[in-house]
């Protein structure tokens, strides 16, 4: 890795050499506005001026179809986000350490995937998905560091440099890495993503490309929870094992590995252009192209000797256990795009040829009757696309049919409504309409645990989902309605089960930021959610609270110093919150056990020049709460009293 970023250090000097050197020798990149040398007196002079402004340098998402700017701000979305996924993590509640997994305190249904997954959801969090990846395009050379302590011991680095050899090639290279130590025993965390982007256009714009490559992985030390004489030692509060590493925890020797690699690529040529002689833009064009998406993961559980006590009876009496599993994803795209007036945006059609590998390489339990090793598949597909606008109106949609049988079989339809009034407000509508194979750990999983190895065939998981959003400057909403026909989960035995029923979910929420006294706000978001039906087999709580009070000011002579102080209440209603089980990787159904309780942060973070700093103690509240009924997960409590400290840095060379 570190011979990685010399190259990607030695190239970009070049590039940077190459691109921003003028005729006279001089740099533009210095803002100076220089005149070129000249041979005769009769020549005219020419000033060339290398000023940028931050409108300049742009991140793209092409998923999302959206180019936002490099933000140096300081603003209370940054709080939210100063964590190890860079994500704001409101309808998730943290493991006690950073780099372990999240319950869930709500679910999105508004971007599904057209494929199955691997499954072992409780490990991808951090996991980064194509639509997690931004292209940037700056016009000089940029970087942005992020820094966060762990717990106890460790921290997380965010490394990004952008840069581009030319106006039409623009390249990136990304490292995050984390390792975290833990307040508890066994609950170490150690992360890597790394990830490469590059996009690129001929001078006319007749050929462009934009590809990227990612490679994460995920370590996780396992402790299965506190054990029950453990758990009484904290509930009651126990003074003698107020350091946490006393507690004594369900498994000592266990650990799970997941990661993943891919590459994937867009490419198009334009096959003709003509463009409109009133105002030479774009009249009508018709473009040919290819996607390639590859991705391989892997999800491995290694355990020190077999321990029935937790996981039931096995094959073997003794030894090591090391039992790992891979998915293989192969999706060749090939598209015609048509862009013109009379269809009132691009119209794309599209046809898949995809294949799939998940299994194992070998049978890892002798006492079950279960030979198959794989499970595989390819499939053809057929879709369109369609983005449109007229004025302040677009419309999104997206369609896919994979006819036939197989794990691959389905349809897939999104559609969204936008209209946005300049600054004032948006309005969206959005509906999804999909069907697809559930997870494959919950179709075949093998263990040298015996309960733990199964082979099913569950029908298509049918999903419907309405939504409505409006943001403006007087406050943001959203709702959704969801419909989940055969929802497959994972019962009190982890077992997997396909539900009969019909899963209604209801999902609003609400944000809101009141200023007073010119330097004090009060940030509000509240989340109500309703499950009609279904709700032994999908639980949320009923409510999730967040209020952020915080005053922000300039300090000193001539504001060299912007400061933000206040503190964040958090709260959500008691519910039965589902188990984790590191075994299987996911979260299990219990019956046993509510949570529910409110947390309360007191942060202080200020900014100097393009340098934010974050300041922030977790949980202030716990060193107040008589009960001591904080939980992650049933037997994994949440995080104690801890102090941390980061920063956010961005350079522009």
């Amino acid at each position: 890795m570190k011979q990685l970023f010399i190259l990607v250090f030695f190239l970009g000097c070049l590039g940077t050499y190459a691109q921003f050197r003028t005729v006279n020798g001089g740099f533009a990149g210095s803002g100076v506005n220089r005149v070129n040398d000249s041979i005769s007196s009769d020549e005219i002079s020419v000033k060339l001026s290398g000023k940028t402004k931050y409108t300049d340098y742009k991140v793209i998402n092409l998923k999302k179809r959206d180019t936002i700017y490099i933000d140096t701000t300081l603003n209370i979305q940054k709080e939210y986000t100063h964590n190890f996924r860079r994500k704001d993590n409101f309808e998730l509640l943290s493991f006690h350490n950073q780099g372990q997994t999240f319950n869930s305190l709500g679910y999105n249904f508004r971007n599904i995937s057209e494929f199955p997954d691997i499954g072992f959801n409780a490990k991808q969090f951090n996991y980064l998905n194509i639509d997690d990846i931004d292209y940037y395009r700056v016009p000089t050379p940029t970087t942005e560091i992020m820094y966060k302590t762990g717990q106890e011991q460790g921290q997380v680095l965010d490394a990004l440099f952008t840069f581009n050899l030319s106006k039409r090639l623009n390249l990136s290279f990304a490292y995050r890495g984390l390792r975290s130590l833990g307040q508890y025993r066994r609950s170490l965390s150690s992360t890597g993503n790394f990830r490469a982007t590059m996009t690129y256009s001929t001078p006319k714009d007749q050929y462009n490309v934009r590809t990227h490559l990612t490679t994460q992985d995920f370590t996780n030390e396992e402790n299965g929870g506190l054990t029950t004489e453990s758990l009484n030692n904290f509930l009651s509060n126990d003074p003698n094992f107020t350091d946490r590493g006393r507690l004594d925890v369900n498994l000592t020797d266990s650990e799970s590995l997941f990661d993943g690699t891919r590459f994937y690529l867009d490419h198009n040529f334009k096959l003709f252009n003509s463009k409109d002689t009133t105002n030479t833009k774009n009249f009508t064009n018709l473009k040919v192209g290819h996607k390639l998406h590859y991705e391989k993961k892997f999800f491995t559980f290694e355990q020190g000797n077999v321990t029935t006590t937790a996981f039931g009876e096995a094959s073997k009496t003794s030894g090591e256990v090391r039992e790992s599993s891979d998915y293989r994803l192969i999706n060749n795209q090939g598209y015609l795009e048509f862009n013109s007036k009379y269809v009132l945006g691009r119209f794309r059609v599209k046809a898949n040829y995809t294949t799939v590998n998940y299994g194992y390489d070998t049978i890892y339990n002798s006492n079950i009757l279960i030979n198959k090793k794989r499970l595989t598949g390819d499939a053809i597909a057929l879709g369109a696309d369609w983005n449109g606008r007229v004025g302040n109106f677009k419309v999104n949609a997206n369609a896919l049919v994979t006819p036939g049988s197989g794990y691959l079989a389905g349809n897939h339809f999104s559609g969204e409504a936008i209209y946005e009034k300049d600054s004032v407000f948006k309005v969206k509508g959005t509906v999804l309409l999909t069907s697809k194979a559930p997870s494959f750990n919950t179709q075949f999983f093998q263990s040298v645990y015996n309960k733990y190895n199964w082979e099913n065939n569950f029908t298509n998981i049918d999903t419907r989902n309405l939504g409505f959003s409006f943001k403006s400057k007087w406050g943001n909403a959203s709702v959704d309605f969801t419909n989940i026909e055969d929802y497959v989960y994972f019962d009190t035995d982890s077992l997997p089960k396909q539900f009969n029923g019909s899963i209604a979910y209801l999902k609003v929420k609400a944000n809101k930021e009141l200023k007073f006294f010119k330097k004090f706000a009060l940030n509000n978001t509240i989340m109500y959610q309703n499950v009609s039906s279904g709700s032994e087999v999908f639980r949320v709580p009923e409510f999730v609270t967040r209020n952020t009070l915080y005053y922000t000011d300039h300090w000193f002579k001539g504001n060299p110093l912007e400061v933000q102080i206040g503190a964040t209440f958090k709260y959500f209603t008691k519910f039965r919150a589902n188990a984790h089980n590191p075994l299987l990787g996911e979260f299990i159904l219990q019956n046993d056990t509510e949570i529910g309780f409110p947390a309360v942060d007191v942060f202080f973070n200020a900014k100097v020049r393009r340098t934010r700093i974050f300041f922030k103690i977790d949980n202030i509240s716990s060193n107040f709460l008589q009960d001591k009924n904080y939980f992650s997960a049933p037997s994994h409590p949440y995080r104690d009293m801890s102090i941390r400290f980061g920063l956010v840095w961005n350079w522009f060379i």
